[in-house]
């Protein structure tokens, strides 16, 4: 029996660190355009109650996204042991490209995953890099696309990568912008023979609605009528993003699981987009309560957006690493434990993986 196992990671978290205080100079204005009545002081306090984050990190001038995911790879690269010119395909997930400077033009030519094969100093013809944009879930996109590929008989390696700097796309004006963050994480994936049937990529699901959701999160100009610029931000619809989220997230968590064949009670860990504090434990509590289940176990969901913010397709390999190092107190990663991954973003997409701990 052959099955997708994650061999390393690494991950490449920004130095410059940018607390909530940071933004008390900031004017706030709604989305219609009209300036915020609480005080830059109350409209912080309140977003750190509602999200849970405190700080989060901004990649330094002249770091690029690809600059940041090569970093991360060379890391896995190390953990996994592997020789880099045996891969047989290097993924990079992200939404922005390379942004070189604040509100530069997105640079994706070439793609990001030829330049971290550049910075890599791969010279295997064979070694296909491509980039995958698929709003936050990206980078679980990345699994289960080398999943696919592995079981057709394309390949036994990649590299997966996410990596992103939202920090030079975000409107000052807007009370959003303090989500975001920088970040990469990544992972080696190989596929090989196993004996234990609880080993590696168990399971996975995805899920697309892009009707009226699909402008959810999007590009537009800035709060502040008056700053006249053809500049673009990103920008999200809160309240619509959330009540998505909570109704259909835990379905394709359940969905996953179930198609695993594993109990509810035998999960030992969830790795969720790090999005918003509140929203993720929400989806957690309800993917729970689908199962009959009213609160979840303690110590299920480890988190590390109270500190490193919302990086997009960054936060999970980022987070997985993180616990994987034991870099997060109070949690451990144990071989045969079983863990559901699961991701919600722009398109609006959602996914989810079961995976056996080795």
């Amino acid at each position: 029996m052959y099955r997708s196992i994650i061999t390393g990671s690494g991950a490449y978290i920004p130095e410059h660190i940018v607390s909530n205080s940071d933004f008390l100079s900031n004017v706030f204005y709604s989305e219609g355009g009209l300036p915020i009545e609480n005080t830059p002081d109350q409209v912080v306090e309140k977003f750190s109650n509602i999200t849970g984050i405190v700080q989060r990190r901004y990649a330094t001038d002249g770091l690029s996204a690809s600059h940041m995911a090569a970093r991360a790879a060379e890391l896995a690269i190390s953990d996994s042991g592997m020789n880099k010119e045996s891969l047989d395909h290097i993924i990079v997930a992200h939404n922005f490209g390379d942004l070189k400077g604040n509100m530069s033009f997105p640079d994706f030519v070439p793609s990001l995953a030829a330049r971290v094969k550049h910075l890599l100093n791969i010279t295997n013809p064979a070694c296909i890099p491509y980039d995958l944009i698929f709003g936050c879930p990206g980078w679980l996109q990345g699994m289960i696309h080398s999943d696919a590929f592995f079981k057709a008989g394309i390949g036994k390696t990649a590299l997966i990568i996410g990596a992103e700097t939202l920090s030079r796309v975000l409107d000052p004006h807007d009370r959003d912008s303090m989500i975001f963050s920088d970040g990469a994480g990544a992972i080696t994936l190989e596929y090989k023979e196993v004996h234990d049937p609880l080993t590696g990529i168990l399971s996975t699901n995805v899920r697309s609605d892009s009707r009226e959701e699909c402008g959810f999160i999007h590009m537009g100009s800035s709060c502040n009528p008056e700053k006249m610029s053809n500049a673009q931000y990103l920008k999200m619809k809160g309240r619509k993003v959330y009540e998505y989220a909570l109704r259909h997230v835990p379905e394709a968590m359940k969905e996953c699981l179930d198609r695993s064949g594993q109990a509810i009670g035998n999960l030992k860990a969830i790795f969720i987009h790090q999005a918003n504090e509140k929203m993720d434990e929400a989806i957690v509590k309800n993917f729970y309560g689908m199962y009959g289940i009213a609160e979840p176990p303690v110590n299920i969901m480890p988190m590390c957006i109270q500190w490193l913010g919302n990086s997009s397709v960054a936060t999970i390999p980022t987070l997985f690493d993180l616990v994987r190092r034991s870099s997060m107190p109070g949690f451990s990663l144990s071989k045969g434990d079983i863990i559901l991954f699961a991701s919600v973003g722009a398109g609006m997409n959602i996914n989810a993986v079961c995976y056996g701990y080795i």
